[in-house]
């Protein structure tokens, strides 16, 4: 049964995947694991409405689902009980490619990896394989060069699933709220990218903390961004992946719109592109289109 003022998904399509434009600049799509261990933290509202941003400014963004939950695939107007595959197959089925999977999210023009349920059984079907941390960068690899971002939304764990996240990304960025508790956390998830850029992939880096559900207004969540802030300023000398890390602004405020949106399987800027959280994310978009060079 449908939440009250919901509606189904509708039936999914698959993506046409035009080719991306050629440019002599290009050197491949930014791809990002959004990670938390904790959960609802506003880790797929983020991964989300994010990449909605920045298909509004015109980049051709893929979407990946890695969360058995499959939250994002609801978000984006898929109905995972109707897919005939999804990421679990590509990753436990050797004759099911990224084309079987593709999908396009209706009006966001989003490409989608989706998710479903089954997802869940991957981490233990797939122990024994001999390849087992980096399935995924190997079936999708021929599919990046048609994007210019790439945005992977982890499950709240740091298991297999998040670990051929981690092997196919070369960026993370840490969705949380301004808690003192998810400092702790952040730490935990540090030592992980740093493990698996030693052993995996050693283009792994840390790109940053996007502020969600946040109340600039408390004591707190100022302590919260000074402390964040000076761990990062603290790191530059360092060769850590975080050393270039950043806290993004603008943090994303509390707003009951970002809240209502995925019910009707739409990103914020299909539903109320105006709001507090739609104009938040635009500008985020911006200034995360723009990376950490600056």
């Amino acid at each position: 049964m449908d939440a009250p003022g919901s509606k189904s998904p509708p039936n999914p399509t698959p993506s046409p995947l035009a080719p991306r434009p050629s440019s002599p600049n290009f050197r491949g799509p930014r791809i990002i694991a959004f990670m938390n261990q904790k959960g609802g933290v506003g880790k797929t509202t983020t991964t989300v409405n994010l990449a909605a941003a920045l298909a509004q400014l015109e980049l051709r963004v893929l979407l990946i689902d890695l969360d058995p939950q499959a939250h994002l695939t609801l978000h984006v107007g898929l109905d995972p009980n109707t897919l005939d595959h999804s990421i679990y197959d590509l990753l436990v089925d050797p004759d099911i490619g990224f084309s079987d999977v593709l999908q396009t999210s209706g009006g966001s023009q989003l490409d989608v990896i989706p998710a479903d349920v089954h997802l869940a059984a991957a981490e233990t079907e797939l122990a024994s394989h001999p390849t087992r941390q980096i399935i995924l960068r190997e079936k999708i690899a021929p599919l990046l060069e048609h994007y210019d971002f790439v945005m992977i939304d982890c499950p709240p764990s740091l298991g297999l699933l998040t670990l051929n996240a981690l092997a196919l990304a070369n960026e993370v960025i840490v969705p949380m709220q301004a808690h003192f508790l998810a400092l702790q956390g952040l730490s935990k998830l540090l030592e992980t990218v740093q493990l698996v850029r030693g052993q995996v992939n050693p283009n792994l880096t840390v790109a940053g903390v996007v502020l969600c559900l946040h109340d600039p207004q408390t004591n707190l969540a100022r302590e919260v961004v000074t402390d964040l802030e000076n761990f990062f300023t603290s790191s530059r000398s360092t060769d850590v992946p975080w050393r270039n890390a950043r806290v993004y602004q603008p943090p994303i405020r509390r707003n009951i719109k970002l809240a209502e949106c995925p019910s009707f399987g739409q990103t914020i800027f299909q539903y109320e592109p105006w709001c507090a959280g739609g104009r938040d994310y635009m500008n985020l978009a911006e200034a995360v289109a723009k990376g950490n060079d600056e």
